[in-house]
């Protein structure tokens, strides 16, 4: 995508809106990283705007953050208990807080926005690093679509409205795995365009990254709610552990 900067992609405008459209399953996902905390410590890897780490807080579970955008982290000390989360600021696959956790986790199709394997498996090394030894890792992604689209491009119709349409066009490079995605909305207010580069990846390859990192799969799962994960499932829910780990 010409033009396109990752580190400014979660500037102060998308931190403005970033809650505006929440999913419909924080309370799911935090429930789900609770129980698997069991009131341990967690670290978030792209905290964000606190979405999921501070009603984790209110669960109980203490959480730390790691995060690029500083727009992103204002957002979230903007709102009430966001002051409580400390974050250290800097690439996830990079950056340590100097502490271990219970629990790490990185959500929401996240990992993508690491644009290449190796800064991916960096970012499984990252989490490893970071996990006391009876700790878990937890990797929420989307299973990828774009490689089998006609010409690895599309143009998806997501929401249509009164007021407003919005629209998803991608363009998918099968060398680099690498999809060019721009969300659009048409509306009375005009055109917003909001753009992003994710490489995509299946869960057999975050497997492998999972193995040089020193993991292994503990669990897998379609949902938050422990539904099966299956042939069918649009995404997983993967829990890692220590490779020599008995948890």
């Amino acid at each position: 995508m010409e033009g396109f900067d990752p580190k400014a992609s979660f500037g102060y405008e998308v931190s403005q809106r970033y809650d505006d459209e929440p999913r419909g399953d924080e309370a799911e996902t935090v429930a789900f990283l609770a129980r698997l905390a069991d009131r341990q410590n967690a670290l978030e890897l792209a905290v964000g705007t606190g979405r999921i780490a501070l009603p984790l807080m209110q669960a109980g579970v203490r959480v730390d953050g790691i995060e690029l955008s500083q727009d992103m982290v204002d957002r979230m000390r903007e709102k009430p208990g966001g002051d409580q989360v400390a974050v250290t600021m800097g690439d996830m696959s990079r950056v340590t807080t100097g502490r271990t956790y219970g629990l790490a986790y990185l959500v929401f199709n996240t990992i993508g926005n690491l644009l290449t394997q190796d800064d991916q498996v960096r970012c499984f090394q990252n989490a490893a690093e970071h996990l006391t030894d009876d700790g878990a890792f937890v990797l929420e992604c989307r299973i990828p679509t774009a490689p089998s689209r006609l010409g690895h491009q599309y143009l998806d119709t997501e929401q249509v409205g009164l007021d407003h349409v919005d629209l998803d066009a991608g363009q998918y490079d099968p060398l680099t795995q690498v999809l060019d995605l721009n969300h659009i909305r048409i509306s009375s207010g005009g055109i917003r365009l909001s753009p992003i580069r994710l490489r995509l990846a299946h869960p057999p390859e975050f497997d492998l990254m999972a193995r040089i990192a020193g993991l292994r799969l503990r669990e897998r799962w379609g949902g938050w709610n422990g539904e099966p994960y299956t042939a069918q499932s649009w995404r997983h829910i993967s829990v890692y552990e220590r490779a020599g780990g008995t948890a």
